[in-house]
């Protein structure tokens, strides 16, 4: 199993949505997926709208700041 991870920081709230699910959709056969967002819940938030939005059926906030897909 490997355990592929995204790290936002640095990124742009603007660029979130496409970083996010270019990710996702790029390496979802290397699940669990995860994606580190830091202390922004505007950034949580805004990859959990991502995550909603393409169908992601099971992901789990591990940390404050971290989010982790275990199932598309």
């Amino acid at each position: 199993m490997n355990n592929s991870a995204l790290d936002l920081h640095g990124i742009r709230h603007d660029q979130v949505a496409r970083t996010v699910e270019n990710f996702v959709l790029l390496n979802q056969d290397q699940i669990p997926l995860e994606i580190i967002c830091g202390n922004s819940q505007r950034m949580i938030d805004l990859v959990i709208s991502v995550l909603d939005r393409i169908g992601c059926e099971n992901f789990e906030r591990i940390d404050y700041g971290t989010i982790m897909i275990r199932k598309l």
